[in-house]
């Protein structure tokens, strides 16, 4: 809609998992090499956490693009993590055989995996199973039956390696489990932006969109971060609506006013919607 008006070839702050849109910061930069180095030297597991749009489903994506250039890897992308018991176990080596009929009992099904995970061994292939959302994990058991799936190993090396990705709270749970905890050889927790990797963050979304010319004022930036907390995903919307906002009143920059006019619209409706939820919940 706004696109032709600030001369770009498409949205630069849509809240999509796109990894031609990645910034790597620092951070983002270790969290994804700890993640690859887990996958490449055979780690048994390692845990991703960072809080609500702090960019930790892009970088998972990133993770599933790289694996699949280097096709040393079979790999189950578990985006659904609210599964019943087996049924997270058949959802794995449903991805993981490419389709198979999964087995009805569970003595069946762990019997075929453990049968898959060597033939793949022997095709030279490492098997990643990366679960996102995890903290949405409920039950127990599916984090037993993970723990019971890192015994599949050899002598030297892990059969497959499990990447648990999700906000804070899934710390709390992993801890809580004295035996998965221990299986967990690498973790990161993944921070907000600072204000100056804000401002970069920001300009490299706008580049990769085909922006040719400034289109934020100096003045906004600390604005954006103000009212961001340094986190992705609420500058993506923060930017998305001051692009709109700029593009409806015909301004040449988006400037503080603008942001802060936005940023307080954005804080109504977040608070709104808390509301309504808190009234659905109490009702």
């Amino acid at each position: 809609m706004y696109e032709s008006y600030w001369k770009l070839n498409e949205k630069p702050f849509e809240n999509t998992p796109d990894p031609r849109f990645i910034y790597l910061s620092q951070r983002h930069d270790e969290a994804l090499s700890r993640m690859l180095y887990a996958m490449r030297e055979r780690k048994g597991a390692a845990l991703l956490t960072g809080e609500y749009g702090s960019g930790k489903t892009l970088l998972s994506r990133v993770f599933w693009q790289e694996l699949q250039q280097e096709h040393k890897y079979q790999a189950a992308f578990i985006l659904n993590p609210c599964l019943q018991g087996i049924e997270f176990v058949k959802e794995i080596y449903y991805q993981l055989s490419g389709g198979r009929d999964v087995p009805g009992t569970k003595i069946d099904l762990f019997h075929l995996l453990h049968k898959l995970l060597y033939s793949k061994y022997d095709e030279g292939k490492h098997c990643i199973i990366v679960v996102d959302e995890a903290q949405a994990i409920q039950s127990e058991e599916i984090f037993e039956e993970l723990r019971l799936l890192l015994n599949f190993q050899l002598n030297d090396s892990f059969l497959l390696t499990l990447i648990l990705v999700g906000q804070p709270e899934l710390k709390e749970k992993i801890n809580n489990l004295p035996q998965l905890r221990q299986r967990i050889a690498i973790r990161y927790h993944l921070k907000a932006l600072s204000e100056e990797l804000t401002r970069e963050y920001i300009l490299h979304r706008l580049k990769v969109a085909g922006a040719g010319v400034e289109i934020f004022s100096e003045d906004s930036f600390s604005e954006i971060y103000k009212f961001s907390a340094g986190i992705p995903r609420r500058i993506n919307n923060i930017c998305d609506m001051a692009l709109l906002v700029g593009f409806s009143e015909q301004v040449g920059k988006i400037n503080k006013e603008i942001i802060m006019e936005v940023a307080e619209d954005l804080e109504e409706t977040t608070a709104h919607e808390e509301e309504s939820a808190g009234l659905q919940i109490n009702g």
